[in-house]
Protein backbone atom coordinates (compact mmCIF):
# COMPACT_ATOMS: atom_id res chain seq x y z
CA UNK A 1 0.00 0.00 0.00
CA UNK A 2 1.07 3.28 -1.13
CA UNK A 3 1.21 6.73 1.40
CA UNK A 4 0.04 8.56 -1.88
CA UNK A 5 -3.13 9.96 -2.12
CA UNK A 6 -5.35 8.60 -5.14
CA UNK A 7 -8.93 10.64 -4.26
CA UNK A 8 -9.63 13.14 -1.84
CA UNK A 9 -13.40 14.65 -1.00
CA UNK A 10 -12.97 16.81 0.82
CA UNK A 11 -15.65 18.92 3.35
CA UNK A 12 -18.65 17.04 1.28
CA UNK A 13 -21.79 18.72 1.85
CA UNK A 14 -25.66 17.80 1.09
CA UNK A 15 -28.93 17.99 1.99
CA UNK A 16 -32.44 16.80 1.05
CA UNK A 17 -35.08 18.75 2.02
CA UNK A 18 -34.68 18.89 5.84
CA UNK A 19 -32.75 15.53 5.70
CA UNK A 20 -28.70 16.49 6.23
CA UNK A 21 -27.45 13.44 4.17
CA UNK A 22 -23.79 14.52 4.59
CA UNK A 23 -22.47 17.29 6.83
CA UNK A 24 -19.22 18.08 5.16
CA UNK A 25 -16.91 15.27 5.62
CA UNK A 26 -13.73 14.37 4.24
CA UNK A 27 -12.37 11.20 2.56
CA UNK A 28 -9.29 9.75 1.19
CA UNK A 29 -8.17 7.11 -0.46
CA UNK A 30 -4.67 6.07 -0.75
CA UNK A 31 -3.17 4.09 -3.74
CA UNK A 32 -3.06 0.23 -3.40
CA UNK A 33 -5.29 0.30 -0.33
CA UNK A 34 -8.64 -0.90 0.61
CA UNK A 35 -10.44 1.98 2.56
CA UNK A 36 -13.45 0.07 4.14
CA UNK A 37 -16.29 2.56 4.64
CA UNK A 38 -19.08 1.77 7.40
CA UNK A 39 -21.69 3.50 9.32
CA UNK A 40 -25.32 2.46 9.76
CA UNK A 41 -27.62 2.38 7.05
CA UNK A 42 -28.56 6.39 6.40
CA UNK A 43 -25.32 6.87 8.08
CA UNK A 44 -24.28 8.73 4.61
CA UNK A 45 -22.32 6.05 2.92
CA UNK A 46 -24.38 5.91 -0.10
CA UNK A 47 -24.82 9.16 -0.59
CA UNK A 48 -21.11 9.90 -0.19
CA UNK A 49 -20.50 7.37 -2.88
CA UNK A 50 -22.93 8.71 -5.13
CA UNK A 51 -21.87 11.74 -5.48
CA UNK A 52 -18.21 10.43 -6.28
CA UNK A 53 -19.87 8.14 -9.08
CA UNK A 54 -21.46 11.53 -10.71
CA UNK A 55 -25.39 10.19 -9.40
CA UNK A 56 -25.59 12.62 -6.97
CA UNK A 57 -24.23 16.54 -6.69
CA UNK A 58 -22.22 17.95 -3.61
CA UNK A 59 -23.93 21.00 -2.19
CA UNK A 60 -20.73 21.79 -1.16
CA UNK A 61 -17.01 20.37 -0.93
CA UNK A 62 -14.28 19.36 -3.84
CA UNK A 63 -13.61 16.10 -5.30
CA UNK A 64 -9.71 15.27 -6.25
CA UNK A 65 -8.28 12.61 -8.29
CA UNK A 66 -4.59 12.10 -8.50
CA UNK A 67 -4.13 15.22 -6.92
CA UNK A 68 -6.64 17.16 -9.50
CA UNK A 69 -9.90 18.61 -8.93
CA UNK A 70 -12.27 16.53 -10.52
CA UNK A 71 -16.05 17.97 -11.63
CA UNK A 72 -18.51 14.55 -11.75
CA UNK A 73 -21.66 15.21 -13.55
CA UNK A 74 -22.87 11.48 -14.38
CA UNK A 75 -21.78 7.85 -13.85
CA UNK A 76 -20.45 8.48 -17.36
CA UNK A 77 -17.83 10.70 -16.54
CA UNK A 78 -17.11 8.85 -13.40
CA UNK A 79 -16.01 6.02 -15.41
CA UNK A 80 -14.36 8.27 -18.11
CA UNK A 81 -12.40 9.78 -14.89
CA UNK A 82 -11.04 6.31 -13.64
CA UNK A 83 -14.08 5.83 -10.90
CA UNK A 84 -15.78 2.12 -11.22
CA UNK A 85 -18.79 1.74 -8.92
CA UNK A 86 -20.44 -1.78 -7.80
CA UNK A 87 -23.83 -1.81 -6.75
CA UNK A 88 -24.92 -3.37 -3.80
CA UNK A 89 -28.32 -3.90 -5.71
CA UNK A 90 -28.13 -5.85 -9.16
CA UNK A 91 -28.39 -3.92 -12.16
CA UNK A 92 -27.85 -6.29 -15.05
CA UNK A 93 -29.93 -5.98 -18.17
CA UNK A 94 -31.23 -9.83 -17.84
CA UNK A 95 -32.47 -9.48 -21.61
CA UNK A 96 -28.82 -9.25 -22.48
CA UNK A 97 -25.99 -11.68 -22.39
CA UNK A 98 -23.00 -11.88 -19.94
CA UNK A 99 -20.40 -10.05 -22.62
CA UNK A 100 -23.06 -7.17 -23.55
CA UNK A 101 -23.65 -6.65 -19.87
CA UNK A 102 -19.70 -6.08 -19.31
CA UNK A 103 -19.20 -4.00 -22.25
CA UNK A 104 -22.38 -2.17 -21.97
CA UNK A 105 -22.03 1.20 -23.05
CA UNK A 106 -18.43 0.33 -24.21
CA UNK A 107 -19.00 -2.47 -26.94
CA UNK A 108 -16.51 -2.48 -29.51
CA UNK A 109 -17.37 -1.66 -32.65
CA UNK A 110 -16.03 -2.34 -36.21
CA UNK A 111 -15.16 0.11 -39.63
CA UNK A 112 -18.60 0.38 -40.37
CA UNK A 113 -19.56 1.58 -36.59
CA UNK A 114 -21.95 -1.48 -35.81
CA UNK A 115 -20.91 -3.29 -32.43
CA UNK A 116 -17.93 -6.51 -33.40
CA UNK A 117 -19.91 -9.38 -31.26
CA UNK A 118 -17.05 -11.63 -31.99
CA UNK A 119 -14.25 -9.03 -30.52
CA UNK A 120 -16.86 -8.44 -27.78
CA UNK A 121 -17.01 -12.06 -27.18
CA UNK A 122 -13.62 -13.05 -26.97
CA UNK A 123 -12.73 -10.19 -24.64
CA UNK A 124 -15.42 -10.59 -22.45
CA UNK A 125 -14.23 -14.56 -22.32
CA UNK A 126 -11.06 -13.55 -21.37
CA UNK A 127 -11.95 -11.27 -18.38
CA UNK A 128 -14.12 -14.22 -16.93
CA UNK A 129 -11.33 -16.88 -17.80
CA UNK A 130 -8.57 -14.33 -16.31
CA UNK A 131 -10.98 -13.56 -12.99
CA UNK A 132 -11.21 -17.76 -12.45
CA UNK A 133 -15.28 -17.39 -13.39
CA UNK A 134 -16.91 -20.46 -14.78
CA UNK A 135 -19.00 -18.76 -16.61
CA UNK A 136 -19.80 -18.38 -20.68
CA UNK A 137 -19.81 -15.01 -22.09
CA UNK A 138 -22.88 -15.59 -24.57
CA UNK A 139 -24.83 -16.98 -21.73
CA UNK A 140 -27.99 -14.69 -21.04
CA UNK A 141 -27.71 -13.23 -17.81
CA UNK A 142 -31.49 -13.97 -17.25
CA UNK A 143 -30.51 -17.71 -17.11
CA UNK A 144 -27.34 -16.70 -13.58
CA UNK A 145 -27.85 -17.39 -10.28
CA UNK A 146 -27.80 -13.63 -8.33
CA UNK A 147 -24.47 -14.80 -7.53
CA UNK A 148 -23.40 -15.39 -11.07
CA UNK A 149 -24.79 -12.06 -11.81
CA UNK A 150 -23.16 -10.56 -9.08
CA UNK A 151 -19.54 -11.86 -10.23
CA UNK A 152 -20.47 -10.94 -13.72
CA UNK A 153 -20.61 -7.12 -12.14
CA UNK A 154 -17.98 -7.14 -10.73
CA UNK A 155 -16.38 -8.28 -13.90
CA UNK A 156 -18.03 -5.52 -15.58
CA UNK A 157 -16.71 -3.11 -13.42
CA UNK A 158 -12.57 -4.36 -12.55
CA UNK A 159 -12.36 -4.77 -16.64
CA UNK A 160 -11.63 -1.15 -16.76
CA UNK A 161 -8.71 0.53 -16.09
CA UNK A 162 -10.03 2.35 -12.77
CA UNK A 163 -8.15 4.38 -10.18
CA UNK A 164 -10.85 3.99 -7.85
CA UNK A 165 -13.16 0.90 -7.40
CA UNK A 166 -16.04 1.49 -5.14
CA UNK A 167 -17.52 -2.14 -4.16
CA UNK A 168 -21.18 -1.59 -2.57
CA UNK A 169 -21.64 -4.79 -0.17
CA UNK A 170 -20.00 -7.28 -3.23
CA UNK A 171 -20.44 -10.67 -1.50
CA UNK A 172 -23.59 -10.40 -0.32
CA UNK A 173 -25.11 -12.86 -2.89
CA UNK A 174 -21.51 -15.03 -2.97
CA UNK A 175 -20.55 -18.26 -1.37
CA UNK A 176 -18.02 -18.59 0.34
CA UNK A 177 -15.81 -20.33 -2.26
CA UNK A 178 -16.63 -16.80 -4.70
CA UNK A 179 -15.76 -14.85 -2.07
CA UNK A 180 -12.60 -16.21 -1.84
CA UNK A 181 -11.95 -15.67 -5.35
CA UNK A 182 -13.13 -11.59 -5.36
CA UNK A 183 -10.82 -11.18 -2.54
CA UNK A 184 -7.88 -12.94 -5.26
CA UNK A 185 -9.08 -10.17 -7.51
CA UNK A 186 -8.94 -7.37 -5.49
CA UNK A 187 -5.40 -8.34 -3.87
CA UNK A 188 -4.74 -7.83 -7.79
CA UNK A 189 -6.44 -4.52 -7.93
CA UNK A 190 -4.04 -3.71 -4.15
CA UNK A 191 -0.78 -4.74 -6.34
CA UNK A 192 -1.85 -2.74 -9.72
CA UNK A 193 -2.07 0.48 -7.32
CA UNK A 194 -5.85 0.74 -7.46
CA UNK A 195 -7.71 2.19 -4.87
CA UNK A 196 -10.46 0.17 -3.29
CA UNK A 197 -13.64 1.42 -1.32
CA UNK A 198 -14.98 -1.46 0.28
CA UNK A 199 -18.56 -1.40 1.98
CA UNK A 200 -19.49 -4.00 3.91
CA UNK A 201 -21.43 -5.15 6.51
CA UNK A 202 -19.60 -7.97 7.43
CA UNK A 203 -16.83 -7.92 10.10
CA UNK A 204 -14.69 -10.79 9.27
CA UNK A 205 -14.67 -9.46 5.76
CA UNK A 206 -13.15 -5.56 7.10
CA UNK A 207 -10.35 -7.55 9.36
CA UNK A 208 -9.25 -10.17 6.13
CA UNK A 209 -9.15 -7.89 2.96
CA UNK A 210 -9.50 -4.01 4.71
CA UNK A 211 -5.96 -1.58 5.14
CA UNK A 212 -8.35 1.39 7.03
CA UNK A 213 -11.73 2.12 8.00
CA UNK A 214 -13.70 5.40 7.75
CA UNK A 215 -16.91 5.02 9.78
CA UNK A 216 -19.58 7.52 9.21
CA UNK A 217 -22.39 8.46 11.71
CA UNK A 218 -25.99 10.35 11.03
CA UNK A 219 -24.34 12.23 8.15
CA UNK A 220 -21.24 13.21 9.79
CA UNK A 221 -16.97 11.79 10.15
CA UNK A 222 -16.59 9.69 13.18
CA UNK A 223 -12.80 8.59 12.54
CA UNK A 224 -10.48 6.87 10.52
CA UNK A 225 -8.30 3.93 11.26
CA UNK A 226 -6.02 1.35 10.46
CA UNK A 227 -7.74 -2.13 10.66
CA UNK A 228 -4.74 -3.21 12.44
CA UNK A 229 -5.45 -3.30 16.34
CA UNK A 230 -8.53 -2.58 15.70
CA UNK A 231 -11.36 -4.94 17.33
CA UNK A 232 -14.95 -5.80 16.14
CA UNK A 233 -16.42 -4.35 19.14
CA UNK A 234 -14.09 -0.66 18.56
CA UNK A 235 -16.11 -0.80 15.08
CA UNK A 236 -19.34 -1.51 16.65
CA UNK A 237 -19.04 1.09 19.10
CA UNK A 238 -17.91 3.99 16.57
CA UNK A 239 -20.56 3.22 14.43
CA UNK A 240 -23.77 3.11 17.01
CA UNK A 241 -22.58 3.65 20.27
CA UNK A 242 -23.02 0.14 22.04
CA UNK A 243 -21.15 -3.21 22.35
CA UNK A 244 -21.44 -6.52 20.21
CA UNK A 245 -23.16 -7.95 23.76
CA UNK A 246 -25.95 -5.36 23.24
CA UNK A 247 -26.61 -6.24 19.90
CA UNK A 248 -28.40 -9.92 20.40
CA UNK A 249 -29.21 -8.95 24.01
CA UNK A 250 -32.67 -10.50 24.28
CA UNK A 251 -33.70 -14.52 25.83
CA UNK A 252 -34.02 -17.26 23.42
CA UNK A 253 -37.42 -17.60 21.90
CA UNK A 254 -37.99 -21.49 22.82
CA UNK A 255 -41.93 -21.95 21.29
CA UNK A 256 -45.22 -24.09 22.65
CA UNK A 257 -47.02 -26.37 20.48
CA UNK A 258 -46.78 -26.97 16.82
CA UNK A 259 -48.40 -24.88 14.26
CA UNK A 260 -46.71 -25.81 10.78
CA UNK A 261 -45.71 -29.16 10.01
CA UNK A 262 -43.89 -29.40 6.79
CA UNK A 263 -43.64 -33.44 5.85
CA UNK A 264 -41.67 -35.30 2.88
CA UNK A 265 -42.21 -31.88 0.64
CA UNK A 266 -40.32 -32.06 -2.64
CA UNK A 267 -40.49 -30.64 -5.83
CA UNK A 268 -37.60 -29.90 -8.72
CA UNK A 269 -35.44 -28.44 -6.35
CA UNK A 270 -35.89 -29.80 -2.73
CA UNK A 271 -35.50 -33.88 -2.23
CA UNK A 272 -38.19 -35.13 0.84
CA UNK A 273 -38.10 -32.13 3.63
CA UNK A 274 -39.85 -32.34 6.96
CA UNK A 275 -39.53 -29.83 9.90
CA UNK A 276 -41.76 -28.63 12.44
CA UNK A 277 -42.59 -24.87 13.34
CA UNK A 278 -43.73 -24.04 17.28
CA UNK A 279 -45.65 -21.01 18.41
CA UNK A 280 -43.49 -17.87 19.74
CA UNK A 281 -40.62 -19.78 18.28
CA UNK A 282 -37.84 -18.60 16.32
CA UNK A 283 -36.40 -21.07 13.93
CA UNK A 284 -33.55 -20.56 12.12
CA UNK A 285 -32.42 -22.04 8.41
CA UNK A 286 -29.32 -22.05 7.39
CA UNK A 287 -26.80 -23.68 4.83
CA UNK A 288 -24.62 -22.48 1.52
CA UNK A 289 -25.92 -20.04 -0.90
CA UNK A 290 -27.89 -22.66 -3.10
CA UNK A 291 -28.80 -25.27 -0.54
CA UNK A 292 -33.14 -24.37 -1.04
CA UNK A 293 -33.55 -22.38 1.85
CA UNK A 294 -35.49 -20.12 -0.26
CA UNK A 295 -36.79 -22.70 -2.72
CA UNK A 296 -38.32 -24.48 0.47
CA UNK A 297 -39.75 -20.88 1.80
CA UNK A 298 -41.29 -20.36 -1.83
CA UNK A 299 -42.86 -23.65 -1.78
CA UNK A 300 -44.65 -23.34 1.44
CA UNK A 301 -45.71 -19.38 0.67
CA UNK A 302 -47.14 -21.11 -2.69
CA UNK A 303 -44.98 -19.29 -5.10
CA UNK A 304 -43.51 -21.98 -6.07
CA UNK A 305 -45.59 -25.97 -6.91
CA UNK A 306 -44.89 -28.79 -4.42
CA UNK A 307 -44.73 -32.16 -6.43
CA UNK A 308 -45.13 -34.38 -3.33
CA UNK A 309 -45.35 -34.33 0.35
CA UNK A 310 -47.76 -32.65 2.45
CA UNK A 311 -48.08 -29.41 4.82
CA UNK A 312 -50.00 -28.93 8.06
CA UNK A 313 -51.10 -25.51 9.43
CA UNK A 314 -52.49 -24.97 12.74
CA UNK A 315 -53.69 -28.74 12.75
CA UNK A 316 -55.55 -28.70 9.25
CA UNK A 317 -54.03 -30.14 5.88
CA UNK A 318 -53.67 -27.26 3.34
CA UNK A 319 -53.08 -27.06 -0.21
CA UNK A 320 -52.66 -23.55 -1.17
CA UNK A 321 -52.39 -22.59 -5.00
CA UNK A 322 -51.49 -18.78 -4.75
CA UNK A 323 -49.89 -16.87 -2.42
CA UNK A 324 -52.93 -14.63 -1.35
CA UNK A 325 -54.64 -18.34 0.42
CA UNK A 326 -51.23 -18.45 2.49
CA UNK A 327 -51.59 -14.58 3.43
CA UNK A 328 -55.04 -15.19 4.06
CA UNK A 329 -54.22 -18.73 6.37
CA UNK A 330 -52.18 -16.39 8.57
CA UNK A 331 -48.09 -16.59 6.49
CA UNK A 332 -46.53 -13.71 5.92
CA UNK A 333 -42.90 -13.79 3.65
CA UNK A 334 -40.22 -11.24 3.78
CA UNK A 335 -37.92 -11.90 0.77
CA UNK A 336 -34.35 -12.14 0.02
CA UNK A 337 -34.68 -9.79 -2.92
CA UNK A 338 -35.91 -6.75 -0.99
CA UNK A 339 -36.03 -4.53 -4.64
CA UNK A 340 -37.05 -6.97 -7.08
CA UNK A 341 -39.76 -8.69 -4.81
CA UNK A 342 -40.55 -6.68 -1.82
CA UNK A 343 -41.16 -3.12 -2.98
CA UNK A 344 -42.90 -1.15 -5.44
CA UNK A 345 -39.61 0.83 -5.39
CA UNK A 346 -41.84 3.77 -7.64
CA UNK A 347 -43.85 4.06 -4.88
CA UNK A 348 -44.04 6.07 -1.86
CA UNK A 349 -43.35 4.35 1.69
CA UNK A 350 -47.09 4.72 2.79
CA UNK A 351 -48.20 2.75 -0.39
CA UNK A 352 -45.72 0.06 0.29
CA UNK A 353 -46.95 -0.03 4.37
CA UNK A 354 -50.51 -0.56 3.43
CA UNK A 355 -50.14 -2.86 -0.14
CA UNK A 356 -50.91 -5.99 2.03
CA UNK A 357 -53.77 -5.16 4.07
CA UNK A 358 -55.71 -2.39 0.99
CA UNK A 359 -59.09 -4.03 2.27
CA UNK A 360 -59.05 -2.98 5.75
CA UNK A 361 -59.47 0.84 4.58
CA UNK A 362 -60.93 0.16 1.29
CA UNK A 363 -64.21 -0.54 0.51
CA UNK A 364 -65.80 -0.46 -3.24
CA UNK A 365 -64.71 2.55 -4.50
CA UNK A 366 -64.35 4.45 -0.90
CA UNK A 367 -60.95 4.86 0.73
CA UNK A 368 -60.61 5.53 4.30
CA UNK A 369 -57.92 7.70 4.35
CA UNK A 370 -58.18 8.18 8.25
CA UNK A 371 -57.81 4.23 8.74
CA UNK A 372 -55.10 4.66 6.19
CA UNK A 373 -53.25 7.15 7.97
CA UNK A 374 -53.47 5.58 10.91
CA UNK A 375 -51.50 2.14 9.46
CA UNK A 376 -49.16 4.02 8.18
CA UNK A 377 -48.09 6.49 11.17
CA UNK A 378 -48.19 3.11 13.55
CA UNK A 379 -45.75 0.63 11.69
CA UNK A 380 -43.49 3.87 9.76
CA UNK A 381 -43.51 4.67 14.05
CA UNK A 382 -43.03 1.24 15.11
CA UNK A 383 -39.95 0.47 13.28
CA UNK A 384 -37.96 3.91 13.17
CA UNK A 385 -38.41 4.29 9.44
CA UNK A 386 -35.65 6.72 8.50
CA UNK A 387 -37.61 9.30 5.47
CA UNK A 388 -38.55 12.87 4.54
CA UNK A 389 -42.13 11.31 5.62
CA UNK A 390 -44.48 8.78 4.37
CA UNK A 391 -44.49 10.02 1.21
CA UNK A 392 -41.36 9.65 -0.03
CA UNK A 393 -40.24 7.25 -2.75
CA UNK A 394 -38.91 3.81 -1.40
CA UNK A 395 -36.66 3.57 -4.02
CA UNK A 396 -34.92 6.90 -2.37
CA UNK A 397 -34.23 5.22 0.82
CA UNK A 398 -31.27 3.24 2.18
CA UNK A 399 -31.20 -0.98 2.14
CA UNK A 400 -31.80 -0.63 5.96
CA UNK A 401 -34.73 1.71 5.83
CA UNK A 402 -36.42 -0.33 2.85
CA UNK A 403 -36.03 -3.58 4.83
CA UNK A 404 -37.76 -1.63 7.58
CA UNK A 405 -40.36 -0.84 5.32
CA UNK A 406 -40.65 -4.73 4.02
CA UNK A 407 -40.95 -6.35 7.37
CA UNK A 408 -43.65 -3.01 8.20
CA UNK A 409 -46.26 -4.03 5.59
CA UNK A 410 -45.99 -7.80 6.58
CA UNK A 411 -46.85 -7.02 10.38
CA UNK A 412 -49.43 -4.90 9.24
CA UNK A 413 -51.26 -7.63 7.72
CA UNK A 414 -51.10 -9.19 10.92
CA UNK A 415 -49.24 -12.92 10.19
CA UNK A 416 -49.29 -15.69 12.71
CA UNK A 417 -46.47 -17.43 10.94
CA UNK A 418 -43.62 -15.10 9.63
CA UNK A 419 -41.44 -15.75 7.19
CA UNK A 420 -37.73 -13.88 7.05
CA UNK A 421 -35.43 -14.59 4.31
CA UNK A 422 -32.30 -12.72 4.59
CA UNK A 423 -33.97 -9.96 6.99
CA UNK A 424 -30.60 -8.81 7.58
CA UNK A 425 -28.54 -8.69 4.27
CA UNK A 426 -26.86 -5.59 3.97
CA UNK A 427 -28.17 -4.11 7.03
CA UNK A 428 -26.02 -2.12 9.27
CA UNK A 429 -25.51 -3.29 12.57
CA UNK A 430 -27.95 -0.71 14.38
CA UNK A 431 -30.51 -1.97 12.39
CA UNK A 432 -29.87 -5.47 12.54
CA UNK A 433 -30.24 -4.97 16.43
CA UNK A 434 -33.64 -2.85 15.85
CA UNK A 435 -34.48 -6.48 13.51
CA UNK A 436 -33.78 -8.57 16.13
CA UNK A 437 -35.64 -6.70 18.78
CA UNK A 438 -38.59 -7.02 16.94
CA UNK A 439 -37.96 -10.93 16.52
CA UNK A 440 -38.37 -11.24 19.72
CA UNK A 441 -40.92 -8.93 20.87
CA UNK A 442 -42.72 -10.53 17.93
CA UNK A 443 -41.74 -14.16 19.11
CA UNK A 444 -43.07 -12.94 22.68
CA UNK A 445 -46.60 -12.11 21.25
CA UNK A 446 -46.85 -15.46 19.95
CA UNK A 447 -45.97 -15.39 16.30
CA UNK A 448 -43.74 -17.85 14.75
CA UNK A 449 -40.78 -17.10 12.91
CA UNK A 450 -39.06 -18.65 10.37
CA UNK A 451 -35.02 -17.03 10.09
CA UNK A 452 -33.28 -17.98 7.11
CA UNK A 453 -29.61 -16.24 7.30
CA UNK A 454 -26.21 -16.96 6.11
CA UNK A 455 -24.97 -15.22 9.17
CA UNK A 456 -24.04 -18.09 11.58
CA UNK A 457 -23.46 -15.94 14.54
CA UNK A 458 -27.05 -14.19 14.27
CA UNK A 459 -28.32 -17.98 13.32
CA UNK A 460 -26.83 -18.93 16.44
CA UNK A 461 -27.89 -15.93 18.50
CA UNK A 462 -31.67 -15.63 17.66
CA UNK A 463 -32.33 -19.00 16.96
CA UNK A 464 -33.94 -21.89 19.20
CA UNK A 465 -33.45 -24.39 16.56
CA UNK A 466 -31.99 -24.57 13.31
CA UNK A 467 -32.34 -26.26 10.58
CA UNK A 468 -29.31 -26.63 8.05
CA UNK A 469 -29.70 -27.52 4.22
CA UNK A 470 -27.90 -29.10 1.94
CA UNK A 471 -28.68 -29.67 -1.87
CA UNK A 472 -32.05 -29.23 -1.87
CA UNK A 473 -32.17 -31.66 1.67
CA UNK A 474 -32.31 -31.00 5.24
CA UNK A 475 -29.15 -32.39 6.59
CA UNK A 476 -29.77 -31.63 10.06
CA UNK A 477 -32.04 -30.22 12.98
CA UNK A 478 -29.94 -28.72 15.52
CA UNK A 479 -31.52 -27.66 19.26
CA UNK A 480 -30.45 -24.33 20.78
CA UNK A 481 -30.05 -26.31 24.33
CA UNK A 482 -26.96 -28.66 23.06
CA UNK A 483 -23.62 -28.99 23.18
CA UNK A 484 -23.83 -29.41 19.04
CA UNK A 485 -25.41 -25.67 18.64
CA UNK A 486 -22.00 -24.38 17.11
CA UNK A 487 -21.09 -22.79 14.14
CA UNK A 488 -18.47 -25.70 13.61
CA UNK A 489 -21.39 -28.14 13.23
CA UNK A 490 -23.46 -26.20 11.45
CA UNK A 491 -21.03 -25.56 8.99
CA UNK A 492 -20.07 -29.52 9.05
CA UNK A 493 -23.68 -30.27 8.31
CA UNK A 494 -24.05 -27.07 5.42
CA UNK A 495 -21.57 -29.29 3.52
CA UNK A 496 -22.90 -32.88 3.83
CA UNK A 497 -26.35 -34.50 3.76
CA UNK A 498 -27.66 -36.39 6.89
CA UNK A 499 -27.20 -37.52 9.73
CA UNK A 500 -28.34 -34.66 12.10
CA UNK A 501 -31.89 -34.57 11.43
CA UNK A 502 -33.27 -35.05 14.96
Amino acid sequence: MSNETVLRMANIDKRFGGVHALDHVTFEVRKGEVHVLMGENGAGKSTLMKILDGLYEADEGEIYLDGEKVNIKSPVEAKALGVAMIHQELSMCANMTVAENIFRGEEPTNKFGLVDFKTMNKNAQKILDDMGMALNARSQVRDLSIAEQQMVEIAGAVSRNAKVVIMDEPTSSLTEKEIKELFVIVNDLKAKDVGIIYISHRMNETFEIGDRITVLRDGGYVATCDVAGLTEDDIIEMMVGRSIGEVYAGERAEGGEVVLDVQHVSNEKLKDCSFQLRKGEILGFSGLVGAGRTELMRAIFALDKIDSGEITLFGKKVHFKNPQQAIDAGIGMVPEDRRGCGLVLGHSVGTNLTITVLKKFIKGIRVDKKKENAIIDEYWQKLSIKTTGPQQICGDLSGGNQQKVVISKWLAAEPRILIMDEPTRGIDVGAKHEIYQLMRQLAKEGVSIIFVSSDLPEIINMSSRVVVMHEGEISAILDGATEEFTQQKIMRFATTTGGGVQ
